[in-house]
C-alpha cells in the first residue's frame, strides 16, 4: 500500500509540477482576457473546461493558477523550514532555558492559526501574495521546530555524535556534519506534508480575498468568483475545486509513501 501511494501521490504531485511548467510558456488563451461573448461556455469544443462569468478560458485560469499555488506553497514552507529548522536543532544542542523558551514560543504561534494571522497581516501591511506566504510562513516554523528538535535530541544521544564530541568537534560543527544530514528524510517528509497544507491555505485565503489578489489567477478567488453561479455554471466551482483535492491528496499521499519508505522502523516492521 505504501508503494501505491508514493506511486500515485507521485504522479498527482508531477502533474501538478507539470502544469505550472506548461503555464510559464504556454496557455490555450491568455489567463486574464475577458471575453464577454463567450460568457459561461459549457466545457468542450473550444474551451475544453469552459469560460467563466467575464469569458475568461477556466483551462488557462486552472495552467496559471497551478504556478501560483506552487509559489506561494514553496516560499512560505521554505521560510518555516528554513527557520524552524534552525530554532529546533537549536533548542536540541542548548536545552535548558532556551529549550523551553523555544517550545513555549511554538505554543504561541499556535494559538494564532494561519487564517486569523492572514488577516491581521492584511489589515496592516494589504492583501497579497507577500501576505500569503507570511502568514503561512509563520504558521510553519513550529510545526518544523518542534520536528526538528525531536529528530535531534535522538541524533545527539548517538555513538558517533559523541565521538565527534570527544574529539573536539564543536556544537555548530556537530549539527552541519551530523545532525542535520541525518534528520534531512524526517524533514523531507514533512516538508511534503506542509506544502499540501501550504497550498491549501493558499487557496483559503485566496477565497477569503486576502491571498492573490485578481486578476492574478487563483484556485481559491475562482472558487470565491463561482459562488454567485452555482445553479447556472457549476463547473465554475466544479473544476478549480476538483484539482485543488487531488494537488492536496497527491502530496499528501506522496508524504505518506515517503514516510513508509525512509522510516527504518516502518521498514522492518514490513
Amino acid at each position: 500500500m505504501s508503494r501505491a501511494a508514493l506511486w500515485i501521490g507521485g504522479g498527482l504531485s508531477a502533474g501538478v509540477v507539470a502544469m505550472a511548467l506548461v503555464a510559464s510558456v504556454w496557455t490555450p488563451y491568455p489567463p486574464t482576457r475577458m471575453n464577454m461573448r463567450a460568457r459561461f461556455q459549457p466545457p468542450g469544443g473550444e474551451w475544453w473546461l469552459g469560460t467563466d462569468h467575464f469569458g475568461r478560458d477556466i483551462a488557462s485560469m486552472i495552467l496559471a493558477g497551478a504556478s501560483t499555488s506552487l509559489m506561494v506553497a514553496l516560499a512560505a514552507v521554505a521560510v518555516g523550514m528554513l527557520i524552524g529548522v534552525s530554532l529546533g536543532c537549536l533548542a536540541a544542542v542548548r536545552r535548558g532555558w532556551l529549550d523551553d523558551l523555544v517550545m513555549r514560543c511554538n505554543d504561541v504561534v499556535f494559538a494564532f492559526p494561519a487564517v486569523l494571522s492572514a488577516l491581521v497581516l492584511a489589515a496592516v501591511i494589504g492583501a497579497g501574495a507577500h501576505t500569503a506566504i507570511l502568514a503561512i510562513g509563520v504558521f510553519n516554523i513550529p510545526v518544523f521546530a518542534r520536528v526538528a528538535r525531536g529528530a535531534a535530541l535522538q541524533v545527539w544521544a548517538r555513538e558517533f555524535v559523541t565521538a565527534a564530541r570527544a574529539a573536539g568537534r564543536g556544537p555548530l560543527a556537530i549539527t552541519l556534519v551530523h545532525i542535520v544530514p541525518n534528520i534531512a528524510g524526517v524533514l523531507v517528509v514533512q516538508g511534503t506534508i506542509q506544502l499540501a497544507l501550504a497550498m491549501l491555505a493558499e487557496a483559503g485565503l485566496s477565497f477569503l480575498g486576502v491571498g492573490i489578489q485578481p486578476p492574478t489567477p487563483s484556485w481559491g478567488r475562482m472558487l470565491a468568483d463561482a459562488q454567485t453561479y452555482l445553479e447556472r455554471a457549476p463547473h465554475l466551482a466544479l473544476v478549480p475545486g476538483l484539482v485543488i483535492a487531488l494537488a492536496v491528496l497527491g502530496l499528501n499521499l506522496l508524504g505518506d509513501g515517503l514516510r513508509d519508505m525512509l522510516d527504518p522502523k516502518l521498514r522492518r516492521a514490513r
